[in-house]
């Protein structure tokens, strides 16, 4: 039996879930999320606690056991807490700025970087300077970590100066540059 799988999901106060055949509906204070999930899962409510079971033991069926419940939990604690990502840009003149909802980077580029949020997802910049340091936040985990990456691509760290941007909890491995004045 998958450990993940077999255990129950507790409903908090203020959630309200709905299951209609395979698709289940999650609304919170911090908005709603809908998934479908597999035709060989099956989810149920009992009061205020939600159990994902399976049919046997195949090999698809083991695997989809405990991602359905996880996925299952994620959307509840979205719904109810919300998830983020914190970003820091580092470099000399690097700066975000909220311009509507669109986020303006300078990053060492010739031009701008603006990037445009997703639907239900938030940007936050909570220092606009060197080291920038931004917030981003919202229901669903996967387009919150999706969009943070995104971010970090336009230009990820360098391990020379720690110019970049990168997750605030990143640790980045510095390298020493260039030894000094050797041969002829």
């Amino acid at each position: 039996m998958s450990r993940i799988g077999k255990l129950p999901i507790a409903i908090p106060a203020g959630v309200d879930v709905t299951i209609d055949g395979s698709t289940v509906t999650v609304k919170g204070p911090k908005g709603t999320l809908s998934r479908t999930v597999h035709s060989n899962i099956t989810v149920a409510k009992d009061g205020d606690t939600i159990t994902v079971t399976r049919p046997n033991d195949n090999k698809l069926n083991r695997s989809l056991h405990g991602l359905t419940r996880s996925l299952i939990a994620n959307m509840i604690q979205g719904c109810n807490e919300g998830y983020s990502k914190e970003l820091e840009i580092n470099g000399i003149g690097y700066r975000a700025q909220m311009q509507g909802k669109e986020l303006v980077m300078n990053i060492g580029f010739s031009h701008p970087v603006t990037m445009t949020a997703p639907e239900g997802i938030e940007i936050e910049v909570l220092s606009p300077t060197s080291p920038a340091k931004l917030k981003v936040s919202g229901a669903d985990k996967q387009k919150v970590g999706q969009f943070a990456a995104n971010i970090r691509e336009k230009r990820p760290p360098e391990p020379y100066k720690g110019k970049g941007i990168k997750y605030a909890d990143e640790v980045i491995r510095r390298k020493e540059g260039k030894a000094g004045k050797g041969g002829k």
